[in-house]
């Protein structure tokens, strides 16, 4: 296994502490991998195999946990009572009432718990009732640019100047699978497009019991479509109308509520910057993977700049930024990221190919009037000149940057 230490070291400061641990993501995202190399780090530290219990849910062995009491009385059976037990319970979604069951390994027992989920609504309404101030998120995303060289070295090593440039993560995403084996373009979309399916049925159709999968479909293309571009569930609505497909507003937002749940999209809101607030017209959608793009839609060159903006916003989630499109008047601010009361500011595009181009980009950035870090990020890699203060980074550099 390879390391993904952005993980393994936010879960090592929870280690031994009283939260719950719960390590979110969509499906073939790392989270297993996340988990068994969190196993490794505990047994390095001197916990003992015997004080470790690992279920993983969407394994045959374990079909039988179908209900919270059964995994209650396995749990109870495996329990050293004079140790501190580990419990590593992967995809505990596929338990009815599992909520209950870890409440009760909390209260009862003397326990260290970590759990993850293919659904981001494990942490709404059901979860708040049982372990509310009690749980701690770690979210998992696919393969940063960073890790990305990483596998394809670990992997590939002989490929190494071919391979490791940002092209290639454009052109194939992020999943883990696809850089584990040497697949070709129109192989890896196909197996992203078994993954995406999966998380279809699972996570979205089944959970939230959608019956109009066809319609569930053309949302998803929309919004993939659309990525980058302000978002309104009227034009969603008034897009299917003109294609004699009627539907309301509120089923097209339901939709998205459960595409996001099961992280197949985020939803990033606008924030005014004068006014300082956030605004609840014209937010943005963008893709869990950009791979996912290309496996419904194909791979367009017209996209790119759309695509640009989604592995940007990645990298920031990734990093633990607060992320919002930003307004200030009549322009557009393509990211503002927060965290810890810092932010920065972000645009992306394609190429600076003309003076126009440039006022366009960098306009923005320089009408903001405080100190903060501003970018500007392309796909140029030739010049890297700042404008008033305001760099332009290569995007690959941005990604790799440590100064973020």
């Amino acid at each position: 296994m390879i390391s993904r230490p952005i993980y393994i070291e936010q879960l090592k400061n929870f280690i031994n502490k009283p939260q719950i641990k719960i390590i979110t993501g969509i499906r073939r995202s790392g989270k297993s991998t996340v988990l068994r190399l969190l196993k490794e780090a505990l047994l390095s530290s001197g916990v003992r195999e015997d004080q470790l219990i690992s279920v993983n849910f969407e394994s045959f062995a374990f079909s039988e946990f179908t209900s919270a009491q059964k995994l209650y009385q396995y749990v109870k059976e495996k329990i050293q009572q004079d140790k501190k037990s580990y419990l590593l319970l992967d995809e505990i979604q596929e338990v009815d009432g599992w909520e209950k069951a870890v409440n009760s390994f909390l209260v009862d027992f003397n326990t260290d718990i970590y759990i993850t989920g293919s659904n981001s609504h494990l942490l709404s309404s059901e979860l708040a009732t049982y372990l509310a101030g009690r749980y701690v998120e770690i979210p998992v995303f696919t393969l940063s640019f960073r890790e990305f060289l990483d596998f394809r070295n670990h992997y590939f090593p002989e490929e190494e100047t071919k391979i490791n440039s940002f092209t290639a993560y454009l052109r194939m995403g992020g999943f883990p699978v696809i850089h584990t084996v040497n697949y070709d373009e129109e192989t890896a979309y196909k197996v992203v497009r078994d993954i995406y399916s999966s998380v279809i049925l699972r996570d979205t159709v089944q959970r939230y019991k959608i019956r109009e999968v066809e319609l569930l479909e053309r949302v998803i293309r929309y919004a993939f479509d659309n990525i980058g571009n302000p978002f309104s569930g009227k034009n969603v609505a008034d897009y299917f109308k003109n294609q004699q497909r009627k539907t309301d507003i509120n089923t097209i937002y339901n939709y998205l509520h459960a595409l996001e749940g099961a992280f197949i999209l985020y939803r990033v809101p606008r924030y005014d910057i004068k006014g300082k607030e956030i605004l609840k017209t014209q937010e943005k959608f963008y893709a869990s993977d950009v791979s996912l793009v290309y496996a419904t839609m194909g791979y367009r060159d017209r996209m790119i700049s759309g695509i640009l903006e989604n592995i940007v916003f990645l990298e920031l989630k990734r990093r633990g930024f607060q992320v919002y499109i930003g307004k200030l008047d009549n322009k557009e601010i393509d990211f503002i990221a927060e965290k810890h009361g810092e932010k920065i500011y972000i645009q992306v595009a394609f190429k600076l190919e003309s003076k126009q181009t440039v006022e366009r980009e960098f306009s923005p950035l320089l009408a903001v009037e405080d100190h903060y870090p501003k970018y500007v990020v392309t796909m140029d890699d030739f010049w890297k000149d700042s404008i008033e203060g305001v760099r332009h980074l290569y995007i690959a550099d941005f990604l790799l940057s440590d100064s973020l």
